[in-house]
């Protein structure tokens, strides 16, 4: 299995448990709205980053990656697809289940996780047909 074959959505979601581990028990609010940084900006107000918004950046950037993997048809992609299934759905149960991700973070975390799904087999099924279309006209 190739290292293209896991899917990257992983990443965020270790991110976000080792930050819940360092929360203690219940919901890991307090060192999510932690702030990293403050900005003051040309209005006069204060921008602050918090780990919750950095947690957040990460997953839209490996979200883009996921959908750029998406458009290689490979039988590695099929295995990629099916891992980022078995991600999602261990999202969703530790969403249901676990009390530190009972979050506004984890719940993108996990909505990214089932747009992951959802577009990868989309533009899997998609890209596979084009492929067979051009392959006729030959």
């Amino acid at each position: 299995m190739s290292i293209r074959a896991l899917p990257l959505m992983v990443i965020p979601l270790v991110i976000y448990n080792i930050v819940a581990v360092f929360a203690g028990g219940g919901p890991a609010t307090g060192p999510l709205a932690a702030v990293l940084f403050r900005l003051p900006m040309l209005s006069g107000a204060t921008w602050s980053f918090t780990w919750g918004d950095l947690i957040l950046l990460i997953t839209l950037g490996v979200l883009f990656a996921e959908l750029v993997k998406a458009t290689y048809t490979s039988s590695i992609s099929l295995v990629d697809h099916g891992l980022s299934m078995v991600v999602f759905v261990g999202a969703l149960v530790e969403f249901l289940v676990v009390g530190a991700a009972a979050t506004s973070v984890f719940f993108l975390i996990l909505t990214s996780s089932m747009i992951d799904v959802v577009a990868g087999f989309t533009i899997g099924i998609r890209v596979a047909r084009r492929d067979l279309t051009i392959g006729a006209g030959t």
